[in-house]
């Protein structure tokens, strides 16, 4: 099968997996972001740290489920936010783990365990909170952050392609990424706040349309930040992508490295303004 072919069928089988996931029912939204946001932090805690410290690597990664699972309980099945303070167990555990380990070489190398955790938990698990709607499970609102995330690539690629590949053409990270130009992230601004703007006329996103507009900016904004910071970890490691999970495109967090960052920053400007 060749590579293109294969590109193509795991692209539609991402895509369908991740509308179904965000669109219907709670219990699928929690599964499918649990399963992202496991394998995101595994992948980097592989990158990170390899075969070191593999017990402090599992624990962080049961704590990073356990403030999911906890987080996608209050919010959808309305348990005590008290519970979350259970989160704690797991993190102590990792502490501890650290402290009776029998050799702390390299001790300052567990910080990365901590690090991951906040990398990819905390935006998957703020994520059941912005789909929520007093009792109302609203899961489109999860999907058009990635619609404008896509719109946002796509106007980066297309824009990029076209205009920044010349030889005068300002690039935006060359130390980091040397394909990606300004004039790919502006391309990619524009599209990511047309998107938004469009989705509002729909009635997909049922904020005042300034609102939408400055959310399509932040999101495409983060979202290039949160690539280009994955870029700088995968160039420190010396890896080409994260992982293999997906055919044809690499690993989950190659995926959802500008997730990382957008998610955050729209649950904060949503807070911020009173709407969510």
């Amino acid at each position: 099968m060749s590579n293109f072919l294969v590109r193509t069928l795991s692209s539609v089988v991402f895509l369908a997996l991740m509308v179904g996931g965000m669109l219907f029912y709670p219990l699928a939204f929690a599964a499918l972001f649990f399963i992202v946001m496991y394998m995101c932090l595994r992948e980097f805690l592989t990158i990170s740290l390899g075969e070191r410290w593999l017990l402090q690597q599992k624990l962080a990664l049961l704590s990073a489920a356990t403030v999911y699972v906890l987080c996608c309980a209050i919010a959808f099945y309305g348990i005590d936010v008290r519970w979350l303070s259970a989160a704690a167990v797991p993190v102590i555990l990792l502490s501890a783990s650290i402290v009776l380990a029998p050799s702390h070489d390299n001790v300052e190398d567990t910080a990365l365990c901590y690090f991951g955790i906040l990398y990819t938990a905390l935006p998957f698990s703020l994520a059941p909170f912005m789909v929520v709607s007093g009792n109302e499970f609203v899961g489109y609102v999860m999907l058009v952050i990635f619609i404008v995330i896509w719109a946002s690539d796509v106007g980066a690629y297309c824009i990029g392609t076209l205009l920044g590949q010349k030889p005068d053409s300002r690039k935006l990270a060359p130390a980091i990424s040397p394909k990606k130009s300004w004039w790919g992230f502006w391309g990619g601004v524009v599209l990511a706040a047309g998107a938004a703007a469009g989705l509002h006329f729909i009635g997909w996103m049922e904020y005042p349309l300034v609102h939408c507009i400055v959310l399509g900016v932040l999101i495409s904004v983060c979202g290039v930040l949160g690539d280009l910071f994955e870029s700088v970890w995968k160039r420190r490691y010396g890896v080409k992508d994260s992982g293999k999970c997906i055919p044809g495109h690499g690993g989950m967090l190659d995926r959802f490295d500008s997730s990382l960052f957008a998610i955050p920053a729209a649950f904060a400007y949503l807070m911020l303004f009173g709407l969510l």
